[in-house]
């Protein structure tokens, strides 16, 4: 039997595998470069080679044509202008998603920081809506905070990861340890698929796509990344340099699996 959440997985994955483009930012810092306009980004980058795109729950609102890829709504947030940006408040609601039409839900965590343990419980209750309503969960497990020397530190990594997928996340978003073989640890050590974040913006297109196929080959099902996609002076031609390694090269590891479900 097909449940909800298979449907809803197969909407913002394709053949178990995610290349997804963030664009929540405009809360955290407001209408940067490149998500100006996101209505105008979204039609002129869907049919490139995305799988899904990820929005905070207004924007999905003030679309004025539905898009014919997936949709991820964004349910937690901080400002930059605000007491303490690493403590993301909740700002909506599962229910809300679905009557938004959203196909997954992501929440954003910092690990780390002297506000975790709210973050913590409120993914937990999320992560209970979600298998109550059957829609996917992405939990961006970011390792942030004052308790955190580097945030790239392999074990802190596989740790916040770690903690994503315990919490009842289907999806884990992390960052990239920067080294593949540290990185395959980090995936192995997760029970549910990993994809990751690209970050502040590359200096070269050489190094955004030297960091998918690392993490490729890692393991991990996919990238989301936003400002080396909205950023880029040409952001169809950067997708579909980042479709080709993620859906047209085999890989031994991170691409068995299926609907978002890692294989033993």
């Amino acid at each position: 039997m097909v449940l909800g959440k298979e449907i809803r997985l197969n909407r913002i994955l394709k053949k178990g595998k995610m290349l997804c483009i963030p664009l929540d930012h405009g809360i955290s810092s407001g209408p940067i470069e490149g998500i100006k306009n996101i209505a105008k980004l979204i039609d002129q980058t869907q049919d490139s080679g995305l799988t899904c795109f990820l929005v905070n729950k207004g924007i999905i609102k003030s679309l004025p044509v539905a898009p014919n890829i997936g949709i991820i709504a964004h349910m937690s947030a901080a400002t930059s202008l605000g007491p303490d940006p690493n403590n993301k408040i909740l700002m909506g609601s599962v229910k809300e998603a679905i009557r938004l039409g959203a196909d997954g839900v992501s929440l954003h965590i910092n690990i780390g920081s002297k506000e975790e343990p709210n973050m913590l419980y409120k993914l937990g209750l999320v992560a209970d809506e979600c298998n109550e309503w059957n829609i996917p969960l992405i939990a961006m497990m970011y390792p942030r905070g004052e308790n955190i020397k580097n945030p790239h530190e392999p074990s802190v990594v596989a740790h916040a990861a770690r903690i994503g997928a315990e919490a009842g996340a289907d999806i884990v978003k992390t960052v990239y340890t920067g080294e593949m073989n540290s990185f395959k640890d980090v995936v192995k050590s997760c029970p549910v698929p990993i994809v990751i974040a690209g970050g502040p913006k590359s200096n070269t297109d050489t190094e955004i796509l030297q960091m998918c196929k690392d993490a490729m080959k890692a393991g991990a099902i996919g990238v989301t990344f936003g400002r080396n996609i909205f950023q880029h002076r040409e952001p169809n031609e950067i997708i579909k340099a980042l479709y080709s390694i993620i859906f047209e090269r085999d890989y031994n590891e991170g691409t068995k699996h299926k609907n978002g479900k890692k294989s033993s």
